[in-house]
């Protein structure tokens, strides 16, 4: 398990932090006061059968989906709805989407410096001698001229989270980054993932993949009909769940 632990950041500033925050989509309560702080460091993984909010939660960090009541805030600045100052808070928070989400006509190494060039104003040299960088992180500097039609799903995905760290950002928000992928794909998109956490990244992850949530985890929050039904240790949540629900989830994963 990653050694960076929330006691260590007891009484610090959250990196990310959600207060009493509820959504609708039409009558479906899809999030019911959600109270969730991440800190510096820590890796949090959300869990959960599907259509419980976990994705929902996770897109309303950076404002992806609005949120009908609560405040959600960056370093203890509140999101503001619209504006620069949201665009300016959404750059310290990365997302690494289900579906990769690259520019399908550019490059890879554009694809990577788009975002330090636009956004972050960084000089085109620098910006691609940074990406180079990140994309060798990443085990795919040799796909850089290549676009993202030309990758498999996995090296795309590896793509996807270099962008997200040419951003320099607070944290990183993982939905379902393996879901799409297939079997022999997920485990090398995982093995960034454990890195980033073992160097001491900020990260919020949706998953499915269990071994990974008792592996690299500090925390495991269970969600169920929008709202957060359990928050533990790995090794309390799979050894001892407090719940009904987080009992039956777990015993239907292990049925398959």
């Amino acid at each position: 398990m990653n050694s960076n632990t929330a006691s260590s950041t007891a009484g610090s500033v959250p990196v990310i932090e959600l207060k009493h925050v509820d959504k609708h989509f039409g009558d479906l309560h899809v999030l019911q006061d959600i109270n969730l702080s991440v800190h510096k460091g820590e890796v949090v993984v959300i869990i959960g059968p599907s259509g419980s909010g976990k994705s929902t939660l996770c897109r309303t960090i950076n404002r992806l989906e609005t949120i009908d009541s609560g405040e959600i805030l960056i370093d203890g600045v509140r999101i503001p709805a619209e504006g620069k100052e949201l665009a300016k808070l959404r750059a310290q928070v990365g997302m690494v989407f289900q579906s990769f989400n690259l520019f399908a006509h550019k490059n890879i190494l554009d694809n990577v410096t788009i975002g330090q060039t636009v956004v972050l104003g960084v000089p085109k040299k620098q910006a691609r001698m940074e990406a180079m960088e990140l994309l060798r992180r990443v085990g795919v500097d040799s796909q850089a001229h290549k676009v993202a039609a030309q990758l498999s799903g996995g090296q795309q995905q590896r793509v996807a989270i270099a962008r997200s760290l040419a951003m320099h950002p607070k944290a990183i928000l993982f939905d379902e980054p393996t879901s799409a992928l297939d079997p022999e794909m997920i485990g090398e998109v995982l093995a960034v993932m454990t890195e980033l956490a073992a160097e001491g990244m900020t990260m919020v992850v949706v998953t499915h993949e269990m071994n990974f949530a008792r592996r690299v985890a500090n925390r495991v929050i269970f969600m169920d009909g929008g709202q957060i039904l359990e928050e533990n240790t790995p090794d309390e949540f799979f050894s001892h769940p407090r719940t009904q629900r987080a009992q039956d989830f777990l015993n239907s994963i292990r049925d398959h």
